[in-house]
């Protein structure tokens, strides 16, 4: 019964009285704080006026800027009662986060994490990838969420990531509406996406963020 302007809206709020400032808002002129994406949205969907209902899901990207550093954050909610088959999407898709995550290590490389989650799940979006974090919202490298063991640039000590695996429940194409930014399912079957903040710490992978709220 909500709209996702009202979540827009809220999340704003609760950044400043933060001491922080939304990441998203006024970036390549995004219009909101929250890229907010319901059902067949992947991502960087816009906040409207139209309620979520019983059934939804809405994948929720937040980005927040505080002291001089940016953190990027996603989790897919369920709205209500969802179909098996919907709830089994989020939770794969979920597990796959876990499932990279633990190949951002000492000697591993970029191609380790996507292969890690390609091999796990089916559905995974090509065109759209995870990226370093820091003073900038997307630094290097890209994270793509497919690969080759053993390719791309090779993790070191130090180095924060943002792993954000967006997996459909059919194709793993996509379309892009005419407002520029929202991603869509090429199908029309839901999508869902999860998204940490990591750092490589004495040689293993160490969470800048959580779902324990959630």
């Amino acid at each position: 019964g909500v709209t996702t302007l009202h979540l827009d809206a809220l999340a704003e709020t609760f950044i400043r009285d933060h001491g922080a400032e939304p990441g998203f808002l006024g970036m390549y002129d995004f219009p909101n704080s929250l890229c907010m994406s319901p059902n067949a949205q992947v991502v960087h969907g816009i906040p409207n006026s139209t309620p979520l209902v019983d059934g939804d899901i809405i994948s929720i990207d937040c980005g927040a800027l505080k002291n001089g550093f940016y953190g990027d954050h996603a989790y897919t909610f369920e709205v209500g009662e969802v179909a098996p088959e919907v709830k089994k999407l989020l939770d794969i898709t979920k597990a796959s986060l876990y499932v990279g995550i633990r190949e951002f290590k000492i000697g591993n490389r970029v191609g380790d994490v996507g292969y890690a989650i390609q091999k796990f799940t089916d559905g995974v979006v090509r065109e759209l990838v995870g990226h370093g974090l820091g003073r900038k919202m997307h630094e290097d490298p890209e994270m793509p969420n497919y690969g080759k063991r053993g390719r791309g640039k090779k993790f070191v000590e130090g180095m924060v990531v943002a792993i954000e695996p967006m997996i459909n429940m059919g194709t793993h194409r996509i379309q892009q509406l005419k407002d520029g930014w929202t991603i869509l399912t090429a199908d029309g079957k839901p999508s869902a996406h999860f998204e940490h903040d990591v750092a490589l710490v004495n040689g293993k992978p160490e969470l800048l963020s959580t779902f324990k709220y959630i």
